[in-house]
């Protein structure tokens, strides 16, 4: 039996913050309904790279079922408020104030049924300046300054992937699982109301303190902005390396069992973390000099006696055939999928479902 197993979870959801979490309330066991518009949820059109269908949607909406509905019209509306009222929670992530306008007060879902959780999503709160202004991942990835610190020197970046976005989807999930734990002891659901902005501004927390303690972290590729040396080197067979000293002790054992200059440990210019930063070309020229000398197979060798940590840097076709990529099928319209496995739990995952797959079957399960 999964955790999760027995609770009805109605999630008005599109894009990915949201399905983020509903997935993996699906995984642990749950029943998610996924409620798309008419047309499907946008997410289905994002790409077509698995066998025709949006990769997005393939990972992110597995073990679902789908209902497109009209909320426009008012019976629909009377569906969802008769699923809603035998939900364990309702995930949704309209515009602030779109619930209210449908009719479908979070007030009122309450009195009709006080044991549902319901977890709202926006892209900066409900109330504010921006609150009524639309949100999606990058440009929260700007407007939070993460874009900032992100990239090399030139210019700012985006992070490679919807951060933002499943970043949220987590902090949903996790606020979720404490109200089914409290919801245990009161016997009451909650009103949960999260935002993007709230979530990654926490996740900003240490350049943020850096900034206001007057040492604005930079931007410098691979490398890390408050340890040295924490970057990538190229071996003597031109293959690059990336290491990770995280204390002084480890700084030494690169010393001398690396770099072979067991002197430098103690020279005062490296001796320390604080020390190697301030002198950070001259501490990274050394560490990349040694490293030019020697091919890769003798330096890992070197690195693994040495208790140094390190890894290659890997492009998706590396990840790809990764030894340690754990994968799970998922049965989709087009067929099999391969996805990477998720990090906990060994369960089988459900299906992805087609656009409207399990409408007619919901419609006659809550008939009025």
């Amino acid at each position: 039996m999964r955790p999760l197993e027995g609770l009805l979870v109605v999630s008005l959801e599109q894009a990915v913050a949201a399905p983020m979490c509903s997935s993996r309330l699906a995984d642990a066991g749950a029943r998610v309904i996924k409620i798309e518009r008419p047309e499907g949820d946008f997410a289905r059109g994002y790409d077509d790279t698995v066998n025709g269908l949006s990769s997005y949607f393939v990972w992110l909406n597995r073990g679902k079922e789908s209902i497109c509905m009209d909320l426009a019209r008012p019976e629909e509306r009377a569906l969802l408020g008769r699923m809603l009222a035998r939900a364990d929670v309702f995930i949704q992530n309209l515009r602030p104030g779109a619930l209210d306008r449908l009719g479908l007060s979070r007030e009122e879902l309450a009195r009709a049924n006080p044991r549902l959780i319901m977890l709202s999503i926006t892209g900066y709160g409900e109330s504010g300046p921006m609150a009524r202004r639309k949100a999606y991942d990058l440009l929260i990835q700007a407007e939070s300054g993460l874009a900032s610190v992100t990239g090399g020197p030139e210019a700012p970046a985006r992070v490679g992937i919807s951060v933002v976005d499943i970043a949220t989807g987590h902090a949903g999930y996790e606020a979720v699982l404490e109200a089914l734990i409290a919801r245990g002891i009161t016997g009451r659901g909650a009103d949960i109301r999260l935002s993007m902005f709230d979530v990654i501004a926490d996740w900003m927390a240490v350049p943020l303190l850096q900034h206001e303690g007057g040492r604005t972290p930079q931007r410098i590729g691979l490398a890390h902005p408050s340890i040295a040396p924490y970057g990538v080197f190229r071996t003597g067979d031109g293959v690059d390396l990336l290491i990770s000293i995280q204390s002084d002790r480890e700084w030494r054992a690169l010393a001398e069992r690396v770099l072979d200059r067991p002197e430098l440990a103690g020279d005062p210019r490296f001796a320390t973390n604080v020390a190697r930063v301030a002198n950070r070309p001259d501490t990274d020229g050394l560490v990349a000099a040694a490293f030019a000398r020697r091919p890769m197979a003798a330096l890992v060798a070197a690195l693994e006696a040495a208790g140094i940590a390190f890894a290659t840097v890997n492009d998706m076709a590396g990840l790809s055939r990764h030894p340690h990529l754990r994968r799970v099928r998922v049965d989709t319209p087009a067929g099999p999928a391969a996805i990477p496995a998720p990090p906990f739990g060994d369960r089988p995952l459900g299906p992805v479902p087609d656009r409207d797959a399990h409408g007619a079957a919901i419609r006659r399960e809550f008939a009025g």
